[in-house]
């Protein structure tokens, strides 16, 4: 399983934080060639299903992920948003954690993947590429 982790302080609060990085929609103009659709509809909450789907045209592959924990910051308290990712192509977990800070707050997202035919040894590759990709993407959703 490819493994990684990236973190970010910002100087915004953490509710703010937490409304930009759990933003499913906004997740889809951040990624080349992905669009992000809710099946489930809005507001977000545990159950809620999205879809990211990755491709040009007809070549391509979805990557369904289900909330299954949500607890927005608040009072003090960081937030907590945990997925699970039930696609044929790409399973595994990720977490999103906005903690409040005394300048704004901090963000930690962890990624954990397996790859559908792609050999175990490719791991590190494809956590090298998933950093890169997604530290970008974060870095884009909490920016001013």
């Amino acid at each position: 399983m490819a493994v990684f982790r990236i973190e970010r302080f910002t100087p915004l609060p953490a509710a703010e934080a937490w409304r930009r990085v759990t933003d499913w929609d906004r997740h889809g103009g951040t990624v080349p060639f992905t669009s992000v659709t809710v099946t489930t509809g809005l507001p977000t909450r545990t159950g809620t299903v999205f879809v990211a789907r990755t491709g040009l045209g007809p070549l391509g592959f979805d990557d369904p992920m289900e909330v299954v924990r949500w607890t927005p910051p608040a009072a003090g308290r960081a937030g907590l948003c945990a997925l699970e990712k039930r696609g044929s192509v790409v399973r595994g977990r990720a977490s999103i954690d906005v903690r409040p800070t005394d300048s704004g707050s901090h963000v930690i997202w962890v990624e954990e993947l397996r790859v559908r035919l792609l050999p175990r040894w490719a791991d590190p590759l494809l956590a090298t590429a998933g950093r890169r990709v997604f530290s970008r993407e974060l870095g884009v959703l909490l920016e001013d």
